[in-house]
């Protein structure tokens, strides 16, 4: 028989801590709430990332023209007038020159009343449009549906409040996946898939494992989304990197229509003669309003410049104009931030990085609700003592009788 005064004690457990809770909670409610703009704007965002890719094969043999013998490229007068008769109602934004003798000019194209964007591709040596192809438009369309889901200022602030949430995540996310102790089985847990688990725990290794994997690029690519959004916040970047948030346009000689101006199209070349670089590009926005050509050296993408080198030249003389280094490093820091943001920041090593983080950053959100879902319906902790604490009693009290 056992002793009636003996009173049966329930083993305490500690409870998680205050800081503990507040992190499951950061890392869990919001993306709960904001989980479906999360999974549309990763993917969308996704799908850009391979866009000049996309742009160069859609393109086919319109990229390349059959060098003459006597090779002499037209002027640039040549070339708009022809693009004009080709593509009515429509202007040019941007050339792209290319070092390669054999290669096209390529022109960023777009109609004002559409809007409408096309790659529009002409033969130097005679002026001949080669081509126009217009799967410019449907990344122009996935761009701002990835920014805004084309609804203006409302849809980029909600964006940007899923964007603040989906960072504050890979922060959380990185907190709660560090083991409390470091030894062979937490880090096959932390490492590692079970590719023969259950669902359950299948899914959570997706969660757990490919999230920590991806962590670091899905916080550059959403503090950069930030950066782009959050005009002060670009600003406070520059001036971190030693830039000016002056532009360097207002600085240069403004278009004088009394002077005549050399042939874009020969001084471009000369440009890329001097350049280590294969590709520059030229906006044909600043020239209509500028007395300086302002070429930047690269490979030209769709939103950034990688190797990007920045030269001036005075429009009328052909004299290059020295530029002050703050402002180079504006410009230098605005596309370094759409580098990260493009995943063109290390070639296709980089692209292929933001591409498979992309991915995996429209499944968190998916595998993160299937993991509260199958957690919901399981009775608390202090449910369970109780229940333990009753069954414990009723053995007691059986015992007592006995």
């Amino acid at each position: 028989m056992m002793n009636t005064n003996n009173k049966a004690k329930l083993p305490r457990k500690k409870g998680k801590s205050l800081f503990s809770r507040i992190v499951a909670w950061l890392h869990l409610w919001p993306s709960i709430v904001a989980g479906v703009i999360l999974v549309v704007v990763s993917i969308s965002g996704t799908v850009i990332v391979y866009c000049d890719e996309i742009m160069d094969f859609s393109a086919g043999e319109a990229k390349y023209v059959q060098v003459p013998d006597h090779a002499q490229r037209v002027s640039s007068d040549i070339l708009k007038a022809n693009f004009s008769k080709a593509n009515p109602g429509y202007d040019i934004s941007e050339f792209v020159f290319f070092k390669d003798p054999g290669r096209s000019v390529r022109i960023r194209a777009f109609n004002p009343k559409g809007p409408k964007l096309a790659m529009v591709y002409a033969d130097p040596y005679t002026g001949k449009i080669i081509a126009k192809d217009e799967s410019l438009q449907f990344f122009f369309v996935m761009a701002h549906f990835h920014a805004s889901f084309l609804a203006g200022k409302t849809g980029g602030w909600i964006v940007a409040l899923a964007t603040i949430v989906f960072v504050i995540s890979t922060i959380t996310g990185l907190i709660l996946w560090w083991p409390k102790r470091w030894n062979k089985t937490t880090r096959q847990a932390s490492f590692t898939i079970k590719w023969k688990a259950r669902f359950k725990r299948f899914n959570y290794d997706l969660h757990n494992v490919y999230g920590f994997y991806s962590l670091i690029v899905c916080f550059i690519l959403g503090t950069t989304g930030l950066i782009i959004f959050f005009e002060p916040l670009m600003e406070t970047t520059v001036k971190m990197t030693n830039g000016t948030t002056e532009h360097m346009m207002d600085t240069l000689p403004k278009l004088d229509s009394a002077k005549t101006a050399k042939d874009i199209v020969p001084f471009a070349y000369e440009v890329l003669a001097k350049s280590g670089e294969k590709e520059v590009s030229i906006w044909n926005f600043e020239r209509k309003k500028l007395g300086a050509y302002i070429f930047t050296s690269g490979k030209v993408g769709l939103k950034s410049i990688e190797h990007a080198s920045i030269d001036v030249y005075d429009m009328y003389t052909g004299k290059e104009i020295p530029i002050d280094k703050k402002y180079l490093q504006h410009e230098k820091t605005e596309n370094v931030v759409w580098q990260l943001h493009m995943g063109q920041w290390w070639g296709q090593i980089g692209k292929l990085s933001t591409f498979l983080a992309g991915i995996i950053a429209t499944s968190l959100p998916i595998t993160g609700f299937l993991i509260w879902w199958g957690r919901r319906k399981k009775p608390s902790k202090k449910k369970k003592e109780v229940k333990n604490h009753h069954k414990h009693r009723t053995s007691v009290h059986q015992e007592q009788t006995v």
